[in-house]
């Protein structure tokens, strides 16, 4: 009696050959290597001696010993300093606002009593497809006097049309029901967004917020044409100084007046412009799928 093959479906198919998941395992391997080998690199460099640093001609994957000179005189204070603080502020001041503006905006596009609601609409939707331009942009900014300003790095950027979408999409979603019933007990509008619905869309609104502190956090363009006091200039910019550009870092840049070899604190500073967003993403990381996929098919 012959034995018949049984096979176990795996999302409908049959398993791989053994050839072919042997292909897919060193695909996989070589595509991790070349996220992961540059980034041990930048971490190794910053944390290597400074013989070391200058004996493998500036970068490093494993160093001898743990050296952090680098950061010691990046963080204690200086250019570096300044402008990590002043991300930062513009990180959690521009999320915060982006993200009160959005969320009023996108549940206004959901009441159906609200006059002109579908023009409005349509006026976002257009957005997407119609970009302002940098010289009108630049003329608003300067017209409301906000260049050499922090307001210059959040407020032009406040909205995003996308966002905003993909949060109507996700508060269209919610239980009618609930608000329908919250309405013949009184409650208002503002009563209804703030009791009901935001705490009703935590994983929409991590994603959301997500989106726009990175994009606050990496963003350096806004920083080049509206700044022209570098006191103002935000980490990414500086990064761009001195890593992009390769300026030197003076002993006068920072108050420490020790300077490690440029390379390590090109590296160090890289490294700092990372680890802030590496920290933040694990916390909303179980939100993202939900929050993305919900609003973005069922919208």
């Amino acid at each position: 009696m012959s034995r018949q093959r049984r096979y176990r479906l795996v999302n409908g198919q049959p398993p791989s050959s053994p050839q072919m998941r042997v292909l897919k395992a060193v695909v996989f391997t070589i595509a991790c290597a070349l996220v992961l080998v540059p980034f041990v690199g930048i971490v190794a460099t910053s944390l290597a001696p400074a013989a070391q640093v200058t004996a493998a001609g500036g970068l490093v994957l494993w160093p001898s010993s743990i050296d952090l000179s680098a950061y010691r005189a990046i963080l204690a204070g200086g250019v570096v300093t300044r402008a990590l603080g002043i991300s930062g502020i513009v990180t959690i001041l521009g999320a915060a606002l982006s993200l009160t503006v959005s969320s009023m905006l996108a549940y206004a596009l959901t009441r159906r009593a609200l006059p002109g609601r579908r023009a409005l609409t349509m006026l976002l939707i257009c957005s997407l497809f119609f970009s302002p331009g940098m010289i009108p942009t630049y003329l608003v900014v300067k017209q409301f006097g906000m260049l050499d300003s922090l307001a210059a790095l959040i407020v032009p950027t406040c909205l995003s049309a996308f966002n905003v979408i993909v949060l109507r999409a996700f508060f269209s979603n919610l239980p009618q029901d609930v608000l329908e019933a919250a309405q013949i007990d009184g409650a208002g509008e503002f009563s209804l967004l703030g009791r009901i619905v935001l705490p009703l869309s935590k994983a929409a609104l991590a994603v959301i917020g997500l989106f726009y502190a990175v994009g606050y956090w990496n963003s350096f363009f806004a920083a080049l044409l509206y700044l022209n006091d570098t006191s103002l200039w935000p980490l990414q910019l500086v990064l761009r100084s001195y890593v992009t550009n390769g300026e030197r870092i003076a002993a006068a840049d920072m108050d420490s007046g020790i300077v490690p070899p440029q390379v390590t604190l090109q590296m160090a500073i890289l490294v700092i412009s990372i680890v802030p967003i590496l920290c933040v993403y694990p916390f909303l990381q179980r939100h993202f799928a939900k929050g993305a996929l919900t609003g973005a098919i069922k919208g």
